[in-house]
């Protein structure tokens, strides 16, 4: 059998129990960073640890404790933090693609569904998932899921923000994520599972209670919508 070059880390950082996430190739000993926020520095020399070289940013979507900027009176560090010290290319869902024009010179990548980033011989597929944000979206690398803000263990993304869209929230989770293959890892955006790291799909279509109602309107009316 031949060994897999993937290269996966998950690292929490920050006030608000994100998850940074590092997917690469060990062969070409290139990665990617999605949602590097809170700590630059710190994902930089993470990265060069494991001598490996960030060499893209992945967005699952523009809230500022995953990409940086002000939140409750917090300065977070973000992507232009990160673009300081590395050469990356940022790729997000076009949809939120203009969110980020003040840093239009770093070679912005919008990007649509079932989009495909190749680092050597891995493969990260991006999956459009909207609901909590207009632009959400999901990371598929073989059997890993990096689901951000739609998909938590046990729960879902909020949907009563600016942008965010209830209806498009249960299409995202029934109709498009637990579609995939039980055995999928789900890796998600934050720890808020009692420190628990991962769960599955399979896992998550049998208890998460957000994926279980059998129609939008049942959906809606437990969201406080109906």
């Amino acid at each position: 059998m031949t060994q897999s070059s993937l290269y996966l880390k998950q690292v929490e950082l920050g006030q608000m129990a994100n998850y940074v996430y590092f997917i690469g190739s060990t062969k070409t000993r290139e990665v990617a960073v999605v949602d590097p926020a809170w700590e630059s520095d710190r994902i930089v020399k993470l990265a060069q640890a494991d001598d490996m070289r960030i060499t893209h940013i992945l967005v699952t979507h523009t809230h500022p404790d995953h990409v940086g900027g002000k939140l409750f009176g917090l300065e977070i560090q973000g992507i232009a933090e990160l673009l300081e010290k590395v050469d990356a290319k940022v790729v997000i869902n076009k949809a939120e693609a203009s969110y980020l024009t003040p840093l239009s010179g770093s070679n912005i990548v919008g990007a649509d569904n079932g989009y495909t980033l190749k680092l050597g011989d891995i493969a990260i597929t991006l999956i459009h998932t909207p609901g909590h944000t207009p632009g959400s979206q999901c990371f598929l690398v073989q059997d890993h899921l990096i689901s951000g803000d739609t998909l938590f263990i046990g729960s879902c993304g909020r949907v009563d923000l600016p942008g965010s869209n209830p209806e498009q929230m249960y299409d995202s989770l029934v109709n498009t994520l637990m579609k995939l293959d039980d055995k999928i890892v789900v890796l998600p955006g934050h720890n808020y599972a009692a420190g628990r790291l991962s769960s599955s799909i399979g896992e998550e279509r049998r208890r998460n209670p957000f994926v279980q109602f059998r129609s939008v309107s049942e959906f809606l009316r437990a969201m406080g919508y109906a």
